[in-house]
C-alpha cells in the first residue's frame, strides 16, 4: 500500500489553492476510471444536499478511483491521528475490490477531494464509514467485471478477479487488468443491483494483521504534520491570550513591539497578534506587548467545583428504569451509599493544535491539525464571510486528538491573520496554550445507592450521574430494581456549569461511569463475602459480557479469593463502549510509604466483532491501557478563578515509559459479527480495575480520580 508522503499529496507540490473541477482533477491525479464523480465547485445539487444534511454520498466514485496504471486511490473524509485507519480502511477497499494492498493510496481529510464526513471521533470510522466504503468497492468491482465481460466477450459469471486482473475462470490466459480497462477512458456506469459485500470466508486482506503503512514514516521522522509546513513568505503568529477564562482585554500598549523590525503587528477587535518569518522572534515580540485584562468572574477551583455542580444541575433525565427502587430497598439487608468524583483531564496530544492558512484571491486553503475538517471548512467560511465552496481544508497526519481536536480556534486565528496580512500564516499552540484552550474531559459526580438481599444478590440500583453524560451509565448486570438518571447542563440557568470549555475525551463519560459502577460492584461483592469475579458472574446474563470476563479470567489464571481484600493486589472491571465488550484484570503493587502505585500486569479481553486489522486493534488496546494509567493515577487539571494552573508537564503528569506494565491483550474471534469500535473501549475499565486492585491489596477504597499518591496516603492514614 502506497502512502506518498502526505496522505497522497506532497507539501512541495502544493503551491496555491485551486478550483477543483473535472478537468483540473484529472490534471492533478491523471487519467483513469471516473464514474459520475464530481468534486469541488461541481459537486452538484445532490452531493451538496448530502453535505448539508450530514449524509455520505451514494455514488461509489466519491470513495475511490482507479487510474490507467492500476493504482487505486481511496478518498475518505476521515483523518489519521494515530489510530491506524490509514491502513484498515485501505484493507477494506482492497479486499472488496480485489486489488493488492500496496496498490492503494490514501487521500484523507481533504474537503475538496473526499466525500463529506462528520469527523473522526467516537470509534465510528470502522463501524459507520467502513460499510459504505466496502459497498463502494464492491460496486466498482462489479462495474469493472461488466466492462471486462464486454471487452473479453465472456459472461460475467465466467470471470474472476485477482489482484486487479480479471481472468476467465477456465482459461487464465484470457485476462484483462483494471489498468487496461481504465486506460485513457472516462466511463460513466452503475450496476442495477447493489452487490453484497464479501463473506468472511472470502477475506484475503480483511481480518489479517498488517503493519501500519505509516509506521516507518513516523518512527523515522519523515511523516509530515501541519507544523512541518514551510510556504513561501509564510509568517509565524503569536497571539495575545488572556490570563484566565472569563478575563477580557481592557487596554493594550503596542508601542514597544512596533519598534521591532520586520514584525507585523495586528490589532483587530479581540485579536491581538505579532507575526514574523521566524517563530522565536515572534515569541520575543509577544513579550513586549503590555496588556491589561479584567479579572475573571469565576470563583471556582478544582475542589469547590463539585458542590457547584449539584447547585446548577438541571433536573435529571431517566436513562433506564426497571422494577421498584423502594421495594428493592425494603428487601435489602445491606445498603451501600457511595459518591464518586472524577476530575477535569486534559487531552495532552503530542502535537499541539496547529494550522496554516493561505489565501489567494477568494480562495482559501487550510492545512490543519483537526479531527473534523468539514466542520473547520464551514467555520473558516463564517469567520471570513465567504462561501464555504471557496475554502479547502487539507488534513495532514494529526499527532493525537482523543476528542480534543474537534475545536478549531487555531484555524480561525490563522484565517483571520492571513486575511489581514495577505500572507500565509501558521498558528501553533505552545503547551501553555494547549492547556488553556483545551476542551477538557469534564469533572463529574456519580452517586450510587444499592443493596443486597438475603441471598447476596443485588436487590436495587439507584444511579445518578452529574455532568459525565449517559455513555456507559446504563449497567449490564441482572438487577430487578434499577433507576439510572443523568444530570447535566441547565440551559435555563444564567450560571455556567463549567468555568471553561469541556468536550469529548476518549470514550467520553464512559470512563467516569465505568469507574463508579465497577467500584460499587466490588464494594457489594466484599459486603457479600464473595470473590469479585464470582460475584460478577452471578449477576451477569449477557452472553457477550460473560464470555469476555471468562476469557480474561482464564488468561489471568484467576483463582477464587478467601477474602477481599486479600493482599494480592488484583482488580477486575467490565464495560461496554462503541459496541465493544471489554473485561480487564490488573495486578498492582502499592508503596505504602510514598503512595505510588505500580501496575505490574494487565489482562484485557475484547469482543469487538469483526476485526479489520488485528495488529492495529491490539495496538489500540495497548494505547488505551497506557493512557488510562494517566487518568487513573495522576492526571488532574488544577484551576482557580478561571486560571488554568497547569502550564506544562512539570505540573501535569502523563504516563511514562517506565510505567509500562505487562499487557496481555485478547481479541475474541468474531469475524461473522459486525465490526465495532476499537479506539476507546479498553480505556474505560482502567480506573476501576486499578481502584479495585488497590482495595484488594490494602483494604482502602478511593472514590476519586485520579488516585494520586497523596490521596492514597490519606486513606492509609485513615485506615
Amino acid at each position: 500500500m502506497k502512502n506518498d508522503n502526505y496522505l497522497g499529496l506532497d507539501f512541495q507540490d502544493i503551491k496555491a489553492p485551486f478550483e477543483v473541477d473535472r478537468r483540473e482533477f484529472i490534471k492533478l491525479l491523471g487519467g483513469g476510471l471516473f464514474i459520475l464523480f464530481t468534486v469541488g465547485d461541481t459537486l452538484g445539487y445532490v452531493q451538496q444536499e448530502q453535505r448539508r444534511r450530514g449524509e455520505l454520498p451514494t455514488d461509489f466514485n466519491a470513495f475511490l478511483r482507479i487510474d490507467e496504471m492500476g493504482k487505486v486511490t481511496c478518498f475518505t473524509g476521515k483523518i489519521e491521528m494515530g489510530q491506524g485507519i490509514i491502513t484498515s480502511l485501505a484493507q477494506m477497499l482492497a479486499d472488496e475490490l480485489d486489488v493488492t494492498l500496496d496498490s492503494v493510496q490514501m487521500i484523507m481529510g481533504d474537503t475538496d477531494l473526499c466525500p463529506w464526513d462528520m469527523g473522526t471521533f467516537g470509534s465510528m470510522s470502522t463501524r459507520f464509514f467502513g460499510p459504505p466504503l466496502r459497498a463502494a468497492a464492491a460496486e466498482a468491482r462489479n462495474v469493472l467485471l461488466e466492462l471486462a465481460s464486454e471487452k473479453l466477450k465472456i459472461p460475467v459469471d465466467k470471470l474472476t478477479v485477482e489482484k486487479g486482473v480479471v481472468y476467465q475462470k477456465l482459461n487464465r490466459k484470457n485476462k484483462i487488468s483494471y489498468a487496461e480497462l481504465t486506460k485513457g477512458k472516462k466511463i460513466e456506469r452503475h450496476i442495477k443491483d447493489k452487490p453484497k459485500i464479501k463473506d468472511p470466508s472470502e477475506f484475503k486482506i480483511i481480518n489479517k494483521s498488517i503493519t501500519r503503512v505509516d509506521a516507518i514514516e513516523k518512527v523515522t521522522g519523515k511523516a509530515k504534520f501541519t507544523g512541518d509546513m514551510q510556504l513561501p513568505d509564510m509568517l509565524y503568529a503569536k497571539v495575545l491570550r488572556p490570563p484566565a477564562h472569563g478575563s477580557k482585554l481592557i487596554d493594550v500598549d503596542l508601542s514597544e513591539v512596533k519598534k521591532m523590525s520586520d514584525v507585523v503587528v495586528v490589532h483587530d477587535g479581540d485579536l491581538v497578534a505579532v507575526l514574523h518569518k521566524y517563530p522565536d522572534i515572534a515569541e520575543k515580540a509577544l513579550e513586549k506587548i503590555k496588556a491589561k485584562f479584567s479579572f475573571s468572574d469565576s470563583t471556582l477551583n478544582n475542589e469547590s467545583i463539585y458542590d457547584h455542580f449539584l447547585e446548577v444541575a438541571a433536573p435529571g433525565r431517566t436513562v433506564t428504569q426497571q422494577g421498584d427502587i423502594k421495594n428493592g430497598e425494603q428487601k435489602s439487608k445491606v445498603i451501600i451509599n457511595e459518591t464518586y468524583y472524577d476530575s477535569y483531564v486534559a487531552h495532552s496530544p503530542i502535537e499541539p493544535h496547529t494550522a496554516v492558512v493561505k489565501i489567494d484571491g477568494n480562495k482559501v486553503t487550510v492545512w490543519a491539525s483537526t479531527q473534523n475538517p468539514f466542520t473547520a471548512k464551514e467555520e473558516v467560511a463564517r469567520a471570513l464571510s465567504i462561501a464555504s465552496e471557496n475554502v479547502r481544508v487539507i488534513t495532514p497526519y494529526v499527532g493525537g486528538g482523543f476528542g480534543g481536536k474537534t475545536t478549531n480556534l487555531q484555524i480561525i486565528d490563522a484565517a483571520r491573520l492571513a486575511k489581514i496580512t495577505g500572507k500565509p500564516v501558521m498558528v501553533a499552540y505552545t503547551r501553555k496554550e494547549e492547556f488553556y484552550y483545551d476542551s477538557f474531559h469534564p469533572a463529574a459526580i456519580v452517586k450510587i445507592k444499592s443493596g443486597l438481599n438475603d441471598n447476596n444478590e443485588i436487590s436495587f440500583w439507584d444511579y445518578n450521574v452529574y455532568f459525565a453524560g449517559e455513555r456507559g451509565a446504563a449497567h449490564f448486570y441482572n438487577i430487578p430494581n434499577t433507576n439510572t438518571k443523568s444530570f447535566g447542563v441547565n440551559r435555563n440557568s444564567t450560571v455556567a456549569s463549567h468555568p471553561f470549555a469541556t468536550g469529548p475525551w476518549r470514550a467520553p463519560g464512559n470512563n467516569t461511569n465505568t469507574f463508579a459502577r465497577e467500584c460499587q460492584i466490588d464494594i457489594l461483592a466484599a459486603k457479600a463475602g464473595l470473590d469479585p469475579y464470582e460475584f460478577r458472574m452471578k449477576h451477569l446474563t449477557d452472553k457477550k459480557m460473560i464470555e469476555v470476563l471468562e476469557v480474561a479470567g482464564n488468561k489471568f489464571v484467576w483463582k477464587k479469593f478467601q477474602k477481599n481484600p486479600s493482599g494480592k493486589g488484583y482488580g477486575i472491571a467490565c464495560g461496554t463502549d462503541a459496541g465493544t465488550y471489554v473485561a480487564m484484570i490488573v495486578e498492582v503493587d502499592v508503596d505504602t510509604k510514598s503512595g505510588n502505585v505500580k501496575v505490574n500486569r494487565v489482562v484485557c479481553a475484547q469482543n469487538m466483532g469483526l476485526v479489520i486489522n488485528p495488529e492495529g486493534a491490539t495496538i489500540q488496546m495497548e494505547g488505551c491501557i497506557m493512557m488510562g494509567l494517566g487518568y487513573a493515577l495522576t492526571e488532574e487539571v488544577k484551576f482557580r478563578n478561571g486560571e488554568i494552573l497547569n502550564k506544562n508537564y512539570d505540573t501535569y503528569e502523563i504516563p511514562k515509559f517506565s510505567w509500562l506494565p505487562k499487557i496481555e491483550s485478547v481479541i475474541l474471534d468474531k469475524k461473522n459479527e459486525q465490526p465495532q469500535g476499537g479506539g476507546e473501549p479498553a480505556i474505560i475499565t482502567v480506573g476501576a480495575a486499578i481502584g479495585n486492585a488497590i482495595y484488594n491489596k490494602l483494604g482502602i477504597r478511593l472514590n476519586r480520580l485520579p488516585m494520586t499518591p497523596e490521596r492514597i496516603l490519606q486513606m492509609i492514614a485513615k485506615k
